[in-house]
């Protein structure tokens, strides 16, 4: 039960959602000390799935472009494309950023960003954020 939890909630946290999966996964390491490791890898991949639904996102919407209803006008836009393209899709390693990080996945997606590049970077970053708040929360 603590798994699924922890799963909703860094799934939730990856999307436009205000959720503080951090704080879950503290509470419930603290709690129960025993399952860190598994509490660390479901919200790696809670966290993973839901930034791919912004990715997704950005994908889908990529076509609207221009349109008057599209959210983002032509010159934040043009200016966060100069962005990604100065510091490339490394950049994603830091998509588990508060603020940055949900739009970063967004964007990549826009930007058509290759799964297979896209996936292992974000994966890589929210591993590491988790990984260090397993090793400072756990007893």
């Amino acid at each position: 039960m603590t798994a699924l939890v922890v799963f909703l909630v860094a799934f939730g946290a990856a999307t436009l959602l205000p959720l503080s999966s951090e704080a879950v996964l503290v509470a419930l390491i603290a709690a129960d000390g025993t399952q860190a490791g598994l509490l660390l890898a479901v919200a790696t991949f809670g966290n993973t799935l839901g930034a791919l639904v912004n990715w997704t996102i950005g994908w889908l919407f990529g076509h609207l472009r221009g349109h008057p209803r599209f959210p983002v006008d032509d010159r934040s836009l043009e200016r966060a494309e100069r962005w990604f393209a100065r510091f490339g899709v490394w950049s994603l390693l830091f998509a588990w950023l508060p603020v940055v990080g949900d739009p970063l996945t967004v964007l990549a997606g826009l930007l058509r960003t290759p799964l297979r590049l896209f996936l292992p970077l974000v994966a890589l970053g929210k591993f590491a954020r988790y990984a260090a708040i397993v090793w400072f929360a756990a007893p």
